[in-house]
């Protein structure tokens, strides 16, 4: 007789939860029997509590056959997830916060895109028209501040990084998850900058949402360390040493250049703002011996060589000798349009006073620079980036990578697994086979 195949799997991460986690358990079952169409299970994750909170779990996953639980004995929300999503059959992998912050009637509205194909990566957005929240102002600002830095910063298109209530389809994760690094908070936000990397298509649900006033989440810690793992994540995404695999269609590349904008133009600004001190000094030096003209040209040569090869490296992150020297020629081809500008500037100045030749030159510079950046992205380096990443194979698609069991059953050190009854026999599917 077939049995039922698991489409979601609901991940409740816990350490020292021990007052709310049999009272939300049994609530999300009930909520889970009363009527929700998909089949469904309910993992507890116990990382490293230190009270009754895995005396409490094991106790629900032996009375309830919806229920499982892990114990991983060390701490960390980002760990626990992707320790069990990595090893989890079910078609959808989800987790929720154990205080039920978000309405339950939104757990439908989550999963149902992941299980049609629509969508790839589901999110409770607190942010979004149509959203009811309530919370203290503290938590408020910060959200709102950590969320706006995301935009500005990564070019993040996502409303709310924070939302407890998450879900993704089975293959993408396990396509994303040996790319993150975070074993704690920042976990979340890791995982949706790699997504939309990916382009992959991530649908947001607005949700209703409670704060719960006994949380022991310290805030402006939490805070903090998100802002370190931006730096990194951003960093490694600038740099090129973390590749983004493509997981949806041929569209990505320009999703995933969108995306990278921001950065682009922080580090193009940086390399420029160099290059300009650099072209000053060197204009001034040569203007000593040589008319304006030339003192430009050279000077703008010099620099314009040291800046392509800046920009090829830390703002487009193409490393090594390949196509080198056809960027070069590209490059100065566009450094061109700022000699024709500065040059022209030169030629209509009605005196050669030298602090009014600085001026100028600036300001026809920075006009230079902004049609240099357009070119530098879409013809000097665009192509390069668009094929640099190398395809995925298909069993990593498919999750060869991973081992099919939970860590538990095999008797992995720190992992401990007690596990209901979850699938049951379904009749229809009975017929079909």
């Amino acid at each position: 007789m077939a049995m039922r195949v698991l489409q979601v799997d609901i991940v409740v991460p816990v350490r020292n939860e021990e007052r709310d986690l049999a009272p939300s358990v049994r609530r999300l079952v009930s909520y889970l029997q009363a009527g929700f169409p998909f089949t469904a299970r309910v993992t507890i994750a116990d990382n490293g509590s230190t009270d009754g909170t895995w005396a409490i779990a094991d106790g629900l996953a032996r009375e309830l056959g919806e229920v499982r639980a892990v114990r991983l004995e060390q701490a960390g929300r980002g760990r626990a997830l992707r320790t069990i999503w990595s090893a989890s059959d079910a078609e959808v992998l989800m987790y929720m916060d154990v205080d039920l912050s978000t309405d339950l009637n939104a757990l439908l509205p989550l999963v149902a895109p992941l299980l049609s194909g629509h969508s790839d990566l589901a999110i409770g957005t607190r942010l979004a028209p149509g959203s009811r929240v309530i919370r203290g102002p503290k938590r408020e600002l910060i959200s709102r501040c950590y969320n706006m830095l995301l935009h500005t910063c990564m070019g993040a298109r996502f409303s709310d990084a924070q939302c407890g209530f998450k879900a993704i389809r089975r293959e993408q994760a396990r396509a994303l998850l040996p790319l993150t690094q975070d074993t704690g908070w920042f976990f979340d936000t890791e995982l949706l900058v790699l997504a939309e990397r990916a382009g992959l298509r991530i649908h947001e649900v607005p949700v209703d949402w409670i704060d719960d006033l006994d949380s022991r989440v310290d805030v402006v810690a939490t805070a903090l360390a998100d802002l370190r793992g931006m730096a990194r994540l951003g960093s490694g995404l600038a740099r090129g040493s973390i590749k983004v695999p493509r997981l949806r269609g041929s569209s990505l590349a320009g999703a995933r250049r969108s995306a990278e904008l921001p950065l682009q133009v922080v580090s193009f600004a940086v390399v420029g703002v160099a290059s300009t001190i650099a072209y000053l000094l060197l204009y001034l030096l040569l203007r000593v011996v040589m008319s304006a003209q030339a003192a430009n040209a050279a000077s703008l040569l010099v620099t314009a060589v040291a800046n392509t090869a800046a920009n090829r490296r830390l703002t487009f992150g193409i490393s090594g000798r390949q196509h080198a020297a056809r960027h070069q020629v590209k490059g100065l081809i566009a450094v061109g349009i700022g000699l024709a500008l500065t040059s022209g500037a030169l030629a209509v100045l009605p005196s050669v006073n030298r602090g009014l030749e600085v001026l100028v030159l600036v300001a026809a510079n920075l006009v230079a620079t902004v049609i240099r950046f357009v070119l530098y992205r879409t013809w000097v380096f665009g192509k390069s980036r668009a094929y640099r990443g190398e395809p995925i194979e298909r069993d990593h698609l498919r999750g060869e990578a991973f081992d099919p069991h939970p860590p538990a059953a095999q008797g992995v050190h720190g992992v401990q697994e007690v596990q209901g009854v979850h699938a049951e026999p379904d009749p229809a599917a009975a017929a079909r086979a």
